[in-house]
């Protein structure tokens, strides 16, 4: 956690707040004096306050919370919509409409509409709609989108909220204190801070001062993200790398395998010879049998030779 300087708050304003005659009594305790009619805040009790909402907003979003950020007025709107999308949180910078956490599921079905709307104007629906009603639908998407374009990534109520100027967002004080909904929040000497769980006495009017404690609370957020991050990353078991084989020596069928096995892979090994030796012998009968046949014919022919001599002998002598 970085936490900023006294000087840093000095040279920012911080430290002033409204005319002595525009104070609420209730913030006396964080007021340091008075000078040239302005009161003056004591720093001392903004860096501890400071510090304490830090830790509560990273908690709160390392624990997977969402920190809604407020702030409607037109010091702090650039700032807010900035911070808010650096660190990923949903923010309200326009107006806040009333019952926008006391009656969330009618919110939450207007920014469904709105994402309705947006994806039938990009498949070219509007197209086919005549001019006029292509425009009204066009400028109902931009009015909705400049109402709820800052939440509609929030699927359901904030864990906590951060406003800037409690006195101008009065509606959102009364709704978060209705749902028990904790608040952080920039308290000037002109507020009233009983409201507020975790009060940073502040300057909630000049730009400089908003931009650091707005940008002070968003890298809190920051750092809440990265932890729950971190813890998820632990969550997960590691995968096992897998066991190098150990290639061993050789070993023989006799001691891998057990007797049994043994006298069946002797019997299969016999039967295969016997049947390779029938095999075999059928093949030397069938060679054997065409040489038989030759030699047979060889002799009948000398057969029939020999009876041919003997006749030719015979009608020599009857001559």
């Amino acid at each position: 956690m970085a936490k900023i300087s006294m000087k840093a708050l000095l040279e920012s304003g911080v430290h002033f707040g409204h005319r002595t005659h525009r104070w609420n009594p209730y913030m006396k305790p964080y007021i340091f004096t008075e000078r040239n009619g302005i009161h003056i805040i004591d720093l001392q009790q903004t860096v501890g306050s400071l510090e304490g909402a830090y830790n509560q907003v990273r908690d709160a979003v390392s624990k997977g919370g969402t920190v809604l950020f407020v702030g409607t007025k037109r010091q702090a709107t650039e700032t807010i919509e900035m911070e808010a999308q650096r660190c990923g949180m949903p923010y309200v910078t326009v107006r806040w409409l009333g019952g926008m956490l006391t009656n969330w599921t009618t919110m939450r079905a207007r920014v469904l509409e709105l994402e309705k709307l947006e994806r039938a104007k990009e498949k070219g629906d509007f197209e086919r709609l005549t001019k006029k009603e292509g425009l009204l639908l066009t400028r109902k998407i931009e009015r909705l989108e400049s109402r709820f374009g800052g939440i509609r990534k929030l699927h359901r109520l904030p864990d906590m909220l951060f406003i800037v100027d409690v006195r101008r967002e009065e509606t959102a004080v009364k709704e978060a204190n209705t749902l028990n909904i904790p608040i952080v929040a920039l308290v000037d000497t002109n507020c009233d801070p009983r409201d507020i769980d975790f009060v940073i006495p502040s300057n909630d009017d000049a730009i400089r001062a908003i931009k650091l404690m707005v940008g002070y609370i968003a890298d809190a957020a920051l750092e809440g993200r990265s932890m729950r991050k971190d813890e998820e990353e632990d969550t997960l078991m590691p995968a096992s790398a897998p066991e190098p084989t150990v290639i061993e020596d050789e070993m023989s069928d006799a001691d891998l395998l057990g007797a049994a096995t043994l006298a069946k892979m002797e019997a299969a090994a016999e039967s295969e010879l016997v049947d390779e030796l029938e095999e075999s012998a059928d093949a030397d009968v069938t060679m054997v049998a065409p040489d038989a046949a030759i030699e047979a014919e060889d002799e009948e022919d000398v057969i029939e030779e020999e009876d041919d001599d003997s006749e030719t002998v015979t009608e020599d002598e009857a001559k």
